[in-house]
């Protein structure tokens, strides 16, 4: 182990690490996975993806452009609001005309070897498939925080921290990008997770050079 000496310490770990999983049977089985890398080796295969949210959508969109035959259960009466605006009419399209399968209100119960069992308004249902994304949500690793004496909402799973420099609880700790959110990863994007690094910045200048005054 090495160590190094700091002033300042920047967390951005991010939430993928730990998958939200649905703990139903099959959900362990090889085609299952619950993250997204590329479409292109689900050429001509039967797809589900599980989730009505961003990543969910994003993986539908891919897999179809790559070839793939999506259908995408979803256990919301509608579409997410959460849903990047700029992507939920291209993913609407193809809703309507039937290239991309959607079932709402659809609760999955079991992942077989080669099906999905799901439930909607009462009603069993199954579907063939060949891979299944679970694109059930993420959440960030709260202990490493923990062991750093930085605070944690245990209802939010949000940080303490100022936000307008990302300055936790304890000084010195930044946070940047979408471990901020806590258990909201709809909440910081690319798009305004950008900025922290201009906050932080700003933040240790003005410090370093009132150190100087």
């Amino acid at each position: 182990k090495e160590r190094y000496r700091a002033q300042y310490v920047i967390i951005a770990t991010g939430y993928y690490d730990n998958p939200n999983y649905m703990n139903i049977p099959g959900e362990d089985l090889p085609k299952v996975t619950h993250y997204f890398k590329e479409a292109h080796p689900y050429y001509n295969t039967d797809c589900v993806v599980i989730g009505g949210k961003n990543s969910s959508v994003d993986a539908a969109l891919e897999l179809v452009k790559a070839g793939a035959r999506v259908t995408v259960l979803y256990r919301g009466s509608g579409y997410s609001p959460s849903i990047k605006p700029w992507i939920l009419p291209e993913f609407d399209s193809l809703v309507r005309k039937g290239i991309i399968k959607m079932e709402f209100n659809a609760h999955v119960k079991e992942i077989t070897e080669d099906a999905v069992i799901y439930e909607v308004g009462g009603e069993i249902k199954k579907i063939k498939n060949d891979f299944v994304f679970a694109m059930t949500g993420y959440h960030p690793d709260h202990e490493f925080l923990k062991k750093m004496g930085v605070g944690v909402d245990p209802e939010t799973g949000r940080p303490l921290y100022d936000p307008e420099t990302m300055e936790t609880n304890v000084r010195g700790i930044f946070i940047a990008g979408v471990i901020a959110a806590g258990n909201d990863a709809n909440e910081i994007f690319i798009e305004n997770g950008r900025f922290h690094g201009e906050q932080i910045a700003a933040c240790i200048a003005k410090r370093e050079k009132e150190k100087g005054q």
